[in-house]
């Protein structure tokens, strides 16, 4: 094979690999339609986005484990958040949230078995009997971060919502949050996200990262929606 035919060769598996990873990776964009999908619920039923053509739709992907054997305890408290503000709008705002899970249903019940333990865990965390110099730290930024508290009892952890069971990572994959590694922790998870769609299916605003300081609050979220909504 001469040169030629090799700078030829090379150039047409570059475009091969970029069209490829173009078909797998759709990122959402502002003010366009959000792609539909499909996906099981955890409750045993199956919902598709465009079931909500007509409503504001709160999507809301959470990170789930942040280590091996160690769930995302900011996202666990970001879900506690996410049940107030399901209760504030009921009556007042026509949004319909969906929260979703790269995960099996099996995990996905498994993340809400712990949810109790999680929450008591981050109070723990607020005074520690460790008084090391990263303990306190650790300490500083729950009473900063966590200013809430929740108590919720094994078993009863309410879900209003669809919990959507994203398991073959399709969804996720497809918006490029779905990861095997973050910072060193080599488990399966998503980049937390969150995206808001108008009553035409219309992304109206979006937020993708894995920094803890910049995560909306729900306060934030609530105000985002009686402006844009």
């Amino acid at each position: 094979m001469n040169k030629s035919n090799i700078s030829i060769f090379l150039l047409s598996l570059f475009i091969l690999t970029c069209t490829s990873i173009a078909a797998q990776v759709q990122p959402a964009m502002l003010e366009r339609p959000m792609n539909n999908f499909t996906m099981p619920t955890y409750d045993g039923k199956t919902v598709s986005l465009s079931d909500f053509k007509g409503k504001n739709v709160l999507l809301v992907f959470p990170r789930g484990y942040a280590a091996e054997n160690r769930w995302c305890s900011i996202c666990n408290y970001q879900y506690a958040q996410i049940l107030d503000l399901d209760k504030k709008i009921k009556g007042n705002v026509d949004l319909q949230i969906l929260y979703i899970f790269p995960y099996s249903e099996e995990k996905t019940h498994e993340w809400f078995d712990a949810f109790p333990d999680q929450m008591t865990a981050i109070e723990k965390m607020k005074t520690p009997q460790d008084q090391s110099e990263q303990s306190l730290r650790r300490a500083t930024f729950a009473k900063n971060y966590f200013t809430e508290k929740y108590e919720f009892k094994k078993g009863e952890v309410p879900t209003p919502f669809p919990i959507l069971i994203d398991s073959a990572r399709t969804v996720s994959k497809s918006l490029g949050l779905f990861m095997t590694e973050w910072g060193g922790s080599k488990v399966d998870q998503n980049i937390p996200a969150v995206f808001l769609l108008d009553k035409n299916g219309v992304l109206k605003f979006k937020y993708i990262g894995q920094s803890t300081a910049d995560r909306p609050s729900v306060n934030y979220l609530l105000s985002v929606i009686e402006k844009l909504l």
